[in-house]
């Protein structure tokens, strides 16, 4: 799994339909559906991609207690998706319910269970914001290292991260642990919100075991063309 994951960042399902209507039938990305999209057209929005024969990124940041997060990760875990994800912040005990939800719900459905994926740092946050708004008082690859060495030993198969942070990851954790790294962009494009940010090139040199890209595919004037480039430059930097 290398995959380069488009994110259907958009309000609501009409509006996928007319964006995925220009990529041709040999184009079959992984998508990414957030909250937005999620909680705009439900279920449903998953139905219709999987009947279109795309593979899913069901993006929801899971947090919450236990308890509510194995119930939650239940019915995910029924939805044929091939990733989703929960705070690593949560804890050990939150991420362990979410991998005994997902699993249920997986063989409940009789489809293959969801990659389970921990969110460590937001890529829109720097260290200086981390240490001040969260109190954490080491650098943020070693917090970034930490939370992935604890999505690990309570059974998630990789994390989310920034890919600069994606050698120490696997240095703590090992080639097979996923990093899926969103925060990309191509090198013209303004990078918005997000601060820790690299190119799919870069991405892939630094180790990345798949790639989120959103507004540099979605906005862009050809989407179908900037989708190509980014999936050349992840090519070539591999």
């Amino acid at each position: 799994m290398r995959p380069v994951i488009m994110a259907l960042d958009f309000e609501n399902q009409q509006i996928v339909r007319e964006f995925l209507a220009h990529f041709p039938a040999t184009d079959r990305p992984m998508v990414k559906v957030g909250m937005e999209l999620f909680y705009a057209a439900g279920p449903s929005i998953l139905r219709t991609l999987r009947q279109d024969k795309l593979q899913i990124f069901l993006d929801l940041k899971l947090y919450d207690i236990p308890h509510t997060v194995e119930r939650a990760m239940r019915q995910l875990g029924r939805q044929g998706v091939a990733l989703v994800t929960v705070h690593a912040a949560g804890g050990a005990a939150m991420i362990a319910a979410a991998r005994r939800g997902l699993d249920q719900g997986s063989r409940e459905a009789g489809v293959a269970p969801a990659k389970l994926l921990a969110i460590t740092q937001l890529t829109s946050t720097t260290e200086a914001q981390m240490q001040a708004e969260q109190l954490v008082n080491v650098d943020l690859p070693t917090s970034v290292q930490h939370l992935a060495r604890l999505a690990q030993a309570n059974g998630a198969d990789g994390v989310i991260a920034s890919a600069l942070e994606d050698p120490v990851i696997h240095a703590a954790t090992g080639p097979d642990f996923l990093c899926i790294n969103p925060g990309i962009r191509l090198a013209a494009d303004t990078t918005d919100d997000q601060q820790r940010v690299v190119t799919p090139a870069q991405a892939a040199c630094l180790g990345s075991d798949g790639i989120v890209v959103g507004r540099s595919i979605t906005q862009a004037a050809d989407p179908v063309v900037a989708y190509h480039q980014v999936l050349a430059e992840w090519e070539a930097g591999k």
